[in-house]
């Protein structure tokens, strides 16, 4: 507090911070999404695209490719450590399907199991 208190105290107002002298949320995203979306692209049909990055760089990029404001993006909450959010294209684009999850779903067994 007593190195960055005024940073702080314009981070929980909901103003935009360069913590440390870092990036903005803002700029985070305009890094990360244009890179998920293209190789999104580059999928071929039913493909699946991993993204392993830090809990902010997810979240911030969650909000873009949704749409949602900046100032809108902590509602998103925090991405615990190890666990993923999942997302699906729709007919009218991104949609959040799964977040923060952490544990994966039983295992379906076929006829050769």
């Amino acid at each position: 507090m007593a190195k960055y208190g005024e940073q702080y105290a314009a981070w929980k107002r909901g103003e935009p911070v360069r913590r440390g002298g870092g990036e903005l949320e803002t700029e985070v995203a305009d890094r990360a999404a244009p890179v998920v979306l293209r190789h999104a692209a580059a999928l071929g049909e039913n493909g699946t695209l991993v993204v392993v990055s830090h809990g902010g760089t997810i979240r911030t990029t969650i909000g873009r490719l949704l749409g949602l404001e900046a100032g809108s993006w902590e509602s998103l909450g925090g991405l615990s450590n190890c666990c993923w959010s999942v997302l699906g294209e729709g007919a009218r684009g991104w949609r959040l399907l799964e977040h923060n999850a952490g544990t994966l779903p039983e295992p379906v067994l076929g006829d050769d199991d």
